[in-house]
């Protein structure tokens, strides 16, 4: 009798970035995707289990077998968005922890899968070709890669839907009763615009010759509000809409950005990207019930979360920024 069951087609797009946006950190995700990873793993392998850090974890995300003998790795690592050669030493390091961990406790690593939710580029896919075979060869073990396209092929297959469904899946938002109001525009109280003057958009924003920052302090700060409530909630539509409108904003500015720095006004860049966020801004997804404070508030955040700038050198003024 075949057990298996079909997976509907036309299931909704799997995205990885997701697993920050619902933690609202670097590190809430890499933990996230973790847990993920083991679940997925769990879905065609018998008997898997995971590693509790006490301090360390013996280089191991999740495993398969007998500690007292042959076991199966799982190494998850949260390169997002691609994975280049620049992480590299993260990936040798990662082999050479688990098996020094293997020869020190009395197990051995037959078989070591790298789990990544992105793609390598060029160079860095062809050091991994290199790099795999020659540690096959050396430590005698079988190494495999998971990453973003075996991922989705995985999380799609029918052992596999159940997680997919659990982390990934998108239900289709009901359409807003026409007396549905749009969200409240909140002031900012002093105490909280004083501590946001340290904030790296108000930083941005003041390199670029900005003397009144009040408004851009309450967009900021409404528009946070929106991406905190969606992240505790972890409603999927909801996160589907907020990356949406993250990808729609960011892409604005971009094309913003470039066109003033072709043409030398780089200085009329803010009110140029305030004007088409106007004109996007019935554009984005309703779920999220923004009105324009909230949208303009949206740029803000990347500008914050160091995806974009409104002077030529905003990337050096972010990398040498100190988080408040």
């Amino acid at each position: 009798m075949n057990s298996s069951r079909p997976v509907a087609a036309g299931v909704p797009p799997i995205h990885f970035g997701v697993h920050e946006l619902r933690t609202g950190s670097a590190d809430g995700a890499r933990a996230d995707f973790e847990e993920m990873l083991a679940q997925l793993a769990g879905a065609t392998n018998p008997n898997v289990r995971m590693i509790a850090a006490n301090p360390g974890d013996w280089g191991i995300d999740a495993f398969a077998g007998d500690l007292g003998g042959a076991i199966t790795v799982w190494q998850s690592k949260y390169f997002m968005p691609k994975t280049t050669t620049s992480q590299s030493d993260q990936i040798r390091d990662s082999l050479k922890n688990a098996l020094k961990a293997a020869a020190a406790n009395g197990h051995t690593i037959m078989l070591w899968i790298l789990c990544i939710p992105s793609s390598m580029d060029g160079p860095a896919a062809k050091w991994w070709d290199g790099w795999k075979k020659r540690q096959e060869k050396a430590h005698n073990l079988v190494i495999e890669l998971w990453d973003k396209t075996t991922l989705v092929k995985k999380l799609q297959s029918p052992e596999g839907d159940q997680v997919r469904r659990a982390y990934y899946e998108v239900f289709t938002a009901p359409a807003a009763p026409a007396h549905e109001q749009m969200r409240l525009v909140l002031d900012v109280e002093e105490d909280k615009a004083a501590a946001l003057d340290s904030a790296l958009f108000v930083r941005q924003m003041t390199e670029a010759g900005h003397l009144e920052l009040d408004s851009a302090k309450g967009q900021f700060f409404n528009a946070d509000l929106v991406a905190r409530e969606v992240a505790h909630k972890g409603v999927p539509a909801e996160v589907a809409a907020l990356i949406s409108a993250d990808a729609t904003l960011h892409g604005v500015w971009e094309m913003q950005f470039n066109e003033c720095a072709a043409e030398g006004t780089l200085p009329t860049l803010h009110g140029r990207v305030w004007r088409e966020v106007r004109t996007e801004h019935d554009k984005l997804p309703k779920a999220l019930r923004l009105e324009v404070t909230h949208s303009w508030g949206l740029v803000h955040r990347l500008v914050d979360n160091r995806r974009a700038g409104w002077v030529t050198h905003w990337r050096q003024i972010a990398s040498g920024h100190a988080d408040g």
